[in-house]
């Protein structure tokens, strides 16, 4: 098998050099966007829209698409092309008939959208995949571990089936037609992927984790830590190696990673190689190719074209939305390093133009690697202090250093008190901490991290934090059915949401504290 590695190894680290060979990322994001544009003419976008003009425009095809297509979210894309699509009509916005739509909601508890995945962008994103396991040689990697199995934890593949189409969460949708590269390596295997309870399919997966050597496990890192407390607790272990002890490496996504680790390597003998991805339901964005960063490179010729908004009050109001006259979109050279960007992208699946929600920060503009900074309806700028997802991340993490303890989830949101605005903060922790101690060093991180923040601050409340049982987070995704797959729980929650998540947790705590005076009384 050590053979077998180094022949693998030596093959993939001859693809990871012809993938960075170089090539100037506008003129393949140009070539891109062509054959997009070429591809979609003949749709009813397309003609609404005039594609086969845009496409006379040789020098300056994205300032003409700029002009000629306005910029997109979810609703009016929806409201106006994709329903039609989900009708069963086809050359909708995309060439042909859509087969399969992703539901993604993006935070719990939101009702789902309907994402079309075409045939083309099924290809793109298992083209992507093998890229991301080119990039592996930039890694400390032993070659013989390219010969394990792969544990990849996301949604079923027993997808939904409408008639015409199929829906899913992206990841089961990707898992119902594994690439043939991976098929050989692929765990739980399809049948344990099928399941659609996420209790049975993980008690499933930890009753089987004896017969498997896993050398890789891919997935939100959330849900993989609640698999390996699964197993470790199934098996009486003191840590995962015990049962799978070639385990190495590690590809996670759709949250930040920084944040759980602490938490996460308590289940380990030793650290992992850790790869980081950015794979969205719309496509494969970007993905970690070397471990001396936790950047990411874009994809920039794999069926998307990439446009970058500015992220400031000019282009954006306080609820993420866009302004009546924001600042013209910028294509990946007119991009700098340091600023926060909303994205926009078109891709093979017909989205076109499309703001897909995250912002990013380009920090290395030659190797076009980005990080993802939050959601443009994630932010905190009750009063001008604009405070992001990765200022949030940034705090959680120095809590988690000072105190010694793991904070797997969090959730903030503006509040009104006594006439003032406040952050109220509800913090999942293990082992629990003293709310007051949290609160004080989250303040002192975010306003090392953030000037605005810092500048604002005598305008807010002192943070206010609860610090409750990370079980409540989860027993809040149950009820909402976002157990699993790509779902993530929202870092920032307004309004209503926000209302309803209060509720159930003093609704949980009362109904706890009942139970013990209960048992005690039985004593």
């Amino acid at each position: 098998m050590a053979f077998f590695g180094n022949l693998l190894k030596r093959g993939l680290r001859i693809g990871e050099i012809l993938e960075h060979r170089q090539v100037d990322p506008m003129q393949q994001q140009i070539r891109t966007l062509r054959r997009l544009l070429k591809r979609a003419q003949h749709t009813s976008f397309g003609q609404y829209y005039n594609f086969k003009d845009i496409l006379k425009a040789n020098h300056n095809l994205a300032r003409e698409f700029q002009a000629s297509v306005p910029v997109f979210d979810y609703d009016t894309m929806y409201e106006r092309w994709w329903h039609m699509a989900l009708r069963g009509v086809e050359n909708v916005s995309w060439r042909g008939k859509i087969k399969y739509f992703a539901l993604s909601s993006g935070t719990s508890g939101a009702p789902s959208k309907h994402i079309p995945v075409s045939d083309e962008m099924r290809r793109a994103m298992r083209h992507a995949g093998l890229k991301m396991f080119f990039a592996l040689t930039n890694f400390d990697v032993d070659p013989e571990q390219y010969t394990k199995p792969m544990l990849m934890l996301g949604g079923s593949s027993d997808l939904q089936s409408q008639g015409d189409y199929y829906m899913g969460d992206l990841s089961g949708i990707n898992a119902s037609q594994p690439p043939f590269w991976l098929r050989p390596y692929y765990k739980p295997g399809t049948e344990i992927a099928r399941i659609r309870d996420w209790e049975e399919r993980i008690n499933e997966i930890a009753r089987l984790a004896p017969e498997w050597d896993i050398g890789f496990i891919v997935g939100i890192p959330s849900w993989l830590q609640l698999m390996m407390e699964r197993i470790i607790e199934y098996h009486n272990l003191d840590n995962i190696h015990q049962i799978w002890p070639n385990l190495k490496v590690c590809v996670h996504g759709g949250i930040a990673f920084e944040p759980l680790k602490k938490g996460f390597e308590k289940l380990l003998a030793h650290p992992l190689v850790y790869m980081d991805t950015y794979l969205a339901s719309e496509g494969f964005i970007a993905y970690q190719d070397r471990p001396e960063t936790r950047a990411m490179r874009l994809l920039v010729r794999n069926g998307i074209f990439f446009e970058f908004i500015p992220f400031n009050s000019t282009n954006f109001d306080e609820e993420g939305r866009l302004t009546g006259h924001p600042q013209a979109a910028l294509p990946i050279d007119e991009v700098q390093e340091g600023v926060d960007y909303a994205l926009v992208i078109s891709t093979c699946s017909g989205a076109w133009r499309y703001l897909i929600g995250d912002t990013v920060r380009f920090t290395n503009k030659e190797r076009w690697e980005i990080i993802i900074t939050g959601r443009i309806k994630h932010f905190l700028s009750i009063c001008g202090e604009h405070l992001s997802v990765d200022n949030m991340n940034q705090g959680i993490q120095e809590v988690e250093e000072k105190l010694d303890i793991s904070i797997r989830e969090f959730t903030v949101s503006p509040v009104v008190q006594e006439g003032r605005f406040a952050h109220k903060w509800y913090i999942g922790c293990e082992p629990m901490a003293d709310s007051a101690a949290v609160a004080r060093i989250l303040d002192e991180r975010l306003m090392e991290v953030n000037d605005d923040y810092r500048t604002e601050r005598s305008s807010l409340l002192s943070v206010q934090v609860e610090t409750i049982p990370v079980g409540l987070f989860y027993r809040w995704q149950e009820s909402k059915g976002k157990m699993g797959g790509q779902n993530k729980f929202p870092r920032v929650m307004k309004g209503r949401q926000f209302e309803e998540w209060e509720a159930f947790v003093r609704q949980r705590i009362k109904n706890r504290g009942s139970k013990a005076s209960a048992s005690k009384a039985n004593q």
